[in-house]
């Protein structure tokens, strides 16, 4: 069970963009994509097929999912997750300090 998904409100706890909070665009394995987090300039070729102009691109590059935890809004801090089964058979997230459920 991945502790991180798309959708999660996350916060960086390391690195340059250390305190940043933002939404998971993408996971792709050990790696996460945040929107407006570790922001990087492509330089990009136009693509008239794509309909794609050319020039600097400003896009969010990937952080290592060790480097971010869950935003827990109740403690406004970023929190450990954990899994833990419920009685009617479900798999879900909770935090660890809390042990509170973190999905619906």
């Amino acid at each position: 069970m991945n502790r991180i998904r798309k959708g999660d409100q996350v916060i960086v706890i390391t690195g340059k963009n250390k305190g940043q909070r933002g939404d998971v665009l993408r996971v792709e394995g050990d790696r996460v994509f945040v929107s407006n987090v570790n922001l990087v300039k492509r330089h990009t070729k136009p693509n008239p097929q794509a309909n794609q102009a050319g020039g600097i691109v400003e896009r969010e590059a990937s952080i290592h999912i060790s480097n971010v935890q869950l935003f827990n809004p109740a403690t406004n801090k970023g929190e450990r997750v954990g899994a833990k089964t419920l009685a009617d058979g479900r798999k879900v997230r909770v935090y660890r300090s809390s042990g509170e459920v973190v999905d619906a």
